[in-house]
């Protein structure tokens, strides 16, 4: 696939949020804390329909933003869709160049954007992933969700043609001529397998970054669980295999 020679000069990094009223703020000020080296910034906040008072939190902190600020929209749904859903709403308002997914639960350190980004900024790839596997650490959070993780990536290879070590990772970035080019419809988790095989369709090779991880559990406020990562075999099947 041909690269486009211009250089992209906005990053918008679409954040969904459901449930989180004690960390987004914080997720927030450490993705503006980043210096992305002259690159503009769009932040754009999906409330997936929480009932927990982070959609309130939202709502004043929108109301609270400057008239005609676009370096940061807040977006809400009414009821809770799912993760694919708030990032489809994320993706047809953003303006950005490039598009980089940013989950809301502090696992992942905005800090690594620009390690992500940096082969798309400088033309190498289309499509960048960041692996938490590729660090040379010992993966952290529970083991079932590694080995299930594994096992979902490795099928996904099988029906892509992909060599990826963390298709279910959170840091997808993608250039957006590239999303422009592609339909999505999963609501939930099946997002991310979804997205991965209709790539691998354009002919186009995800390349993947190590990237730092800090998992925590169900307690803690973590949402994926057992009916997600059958429905993500499905996923595979349907956008890999079928498709």
């Amino acid at each position: 696939m041909c690269l486009p020679s211009r250089r992209p000069r906005m990053l918008s990094v679409i954040v969904p949020v459901y449930n989180e009223p004690n960390t987004w703020r914080g997720l927030l000020t450490r993705v503006q804390a980043v210096d992305l080296d002259g690159l503009k910034r769009q932040i754009i906040l999906v409330d997936d329909g929480s009932t927990d008072g982070t959609a309130e939190q939202l709502e004043q902190f929108a109301r609270q933003l400057p008239a005609g600020q676009d370096d940061i929209k807040v977006l809400f749904h009414e009821c809770n869709r799912g993760k694919g859903a708030a990032l489809r709403s994320g993706f047809a308002a953003a303006d950005g160049d490039i598009l980089i997914v940013q989950d809301a639960d502090m696992e992942y350190d905005p800090r690594d954007h620009r390690r992500v980004i940096e082969p798309i900024r400088t033309g190498r790839a289309a499509v960048v992933y960041g692996s938490r596997f590729l660090t040379g650490q010992p993966a952290k959070g529970y083991l079932r969700n590694y080995l299930a993780n594994r096992f979902l990536t490795t099928l996904s290879n099988l029906t892509t043609g992909q060599r990826l070590t963390d298709m279910e990772t959170c840091y997808k970035a993608l250039r957006r001529d590239v999303l422009r080019r592609i339909h999505l419809e999963q609501d939930r988790f099946g997002f991310e397998p979804e997205i991965t095989a209709k790539v691998a369709a354009m002919g186009i090779r995800i390349r993947e970054v190590p990237i730092s991880y800090e998992g925590r559990t169900r307690q803690e406020g973590k949402k994926i669980g057992f009916r997600d990562g059958l429905k993500a075999i499905w996923c595979i099947l349907k956008y890999g295999l079928f498709h």
